[in-house]
């Protein structure tokens, strides 16, 4: 299979499931076996999902895509055994980053619910396209690249976070919204304040905490 089939959602399948690291492989830039160039689109898409991987507190290192010949067998060996060393030295998903089951759970969860919308995100303005894989490599790794992240997917995941957090009934201010889910508080304020004002969310003015309309409550400790 060209790995420019790889879908972002296999990834955050494989995380899903209990995963402690995810590897793509594929041809070298420039022998792919299409007309299509997958392997290009790959590494755009791979640059992209660690970088996602990275916002939810996740390291980026978890994911790796390397380029391997069908006559490489030495390399390939190389490459597997590398790839599993690191991601043993990394530890558990989740746990190594200081995470618990809760918190990264809903984490790949706002991952999850906000696919679709970082694919197209990626197609229109993330994915190039570019000649060469360093020009893939030294976008990803700039400003401009780090601003459009900004802009059109940071804040989105993070209210996918916090919706996730309060839809399941919790009453909580928007520190321990933050520290649930390790986000700035100043940033979880101002989603906060954004939803409320969307009617996503209700601010409780009795024990000021933000709660989801509609959504049955549990009571605070």
């Amino acid at each position: 299979m060209c790995t420019g089939r790889v879908d972002p959602a296999f990834i955050v399948r494989a995380f899903s499931n209990g995963a402690d690291g995810v590897y793509v492989g594929g041809c070298w830039p420039g022998e792919c076996h299409y007309t299509t160039e997958g392997n290009y689109h790959t590494l755009g898409t791979m640059l992209l999902m660690k970088r996602v991987l990275k916002y939810v507190g996740l390291n980026p290192d978890r994911l790796r895509v390397e380029w391997v010949g069908a006559s490489e067998g030495i390399r390939f060996a190389e490459v597997m055994n590398d790839v599993s060393a690191k991601v043993k030295e990394m530890g558990p998903l989740g746990k190594s980053e200081g995470l618990d089951d809760k918190a990264l759970k809903f984490k790949l969860e706002a991952v999850k619910n906000l696919l679709p919308y970082i694919k197209l995100v990626e197609k229109e303005r993330l994915g190039g396209p570019f000649a060469t894989a360093e020009e893939y490599s030294n976008f990803f790794a700039s400003d401009e690249a780090e601003r459009l992240f900004r802009e059109l997917v940071a804040d989105k995941l993070a209210v996918s976070q916090i919706m996730l957090l309060l839809g399941e009934g919790g009453r909580l201010t928007s520190g321990e919204i933050a520290n649930s889910l390790g986000l700035d508080t100043s940033d979880v304020t101002r989603h906060l304040n954004s939803s409320a004002r969307q009617g996503l969310l209700r601010f409780d003015e009795t024990q000021k905490v933000f709660v989801v309309p509609g959504v049955k409550e549990q009571a605070r400790a």
